[in-house]
């Protein structure tokens, strides 16, 4: 597994960030059952950086906490069995590993979050990076009965590895 993290904001969170982002990326590749060797890339920003891909990408002016950029189009959430047919589609010519797609985190939202729900930065970015994860599978939160499916994985995901609140 290839998971490449960028950290490109000033503000310094005092957390082993690196380790957190790694260990949420590979829970959730267990939890969800990709048969694969993947690549993920993370970028932790700050508030102003992530608006701006924000404004750009999804045409809403504002910060946020966490952005996802997935590279596979599924049938249904981490459904893999079309995959190994698209292999130049979704796949790296180099490694071989599945491109799952991009993570944006905003520091500047992990620590806010963090004091704002009652609970550790660590908590809140394994949190960031598990829900982003669940994007890059291919599940969203658009209708209700979505976000109650992304609420319930995103729990199971966290309290496997002892992110809890």
């Amino acid at each position: 597994m290839t998971i490449n993290i960028e950290y490109e904001s000033e503000t310094k969170l005092d957390i082993p960030y690196k380790e957190i982002i790694t260990a949420a990326i590979e829970e959730s590749m267990d939890y969800e059952g990709c048969p694969y060797e993947a690549e993920v890339n993370v970028l932790i920003t700050d508030n102003e950086d992530i608006r701006q891909i924000n404004k750009e990408f999804r045409n809403i002016d504002s910060p946020t906490d966490v952005l996802s950029f997935p590279m596979v189009d599924y049938e249904s959430p981490s459904n893999f069995d079309h995959l190994e047919d698209m292999t130049n589609d979704y796949f790296s010519p180099e490694t071989g590993e599945l491109l799952l797609g991009d993570i944006v985190i905003s520091v500047d939202k992990v620590m806010e979050q963090a004091e704002k729900y009652g609970h550790s930065e660590t908590r809140e970015m394994a949190f960031l990076v598990a829900h982003s994860m669940l994007h890059l599978f291919g599940y969203d939160h658009m209708e209700e009965d979505e976000r109650l499916v992304m609420e319930q994985k995103q729990e199971e995901i966290l309290s496997r590895r002892g992110y809890v609140r």
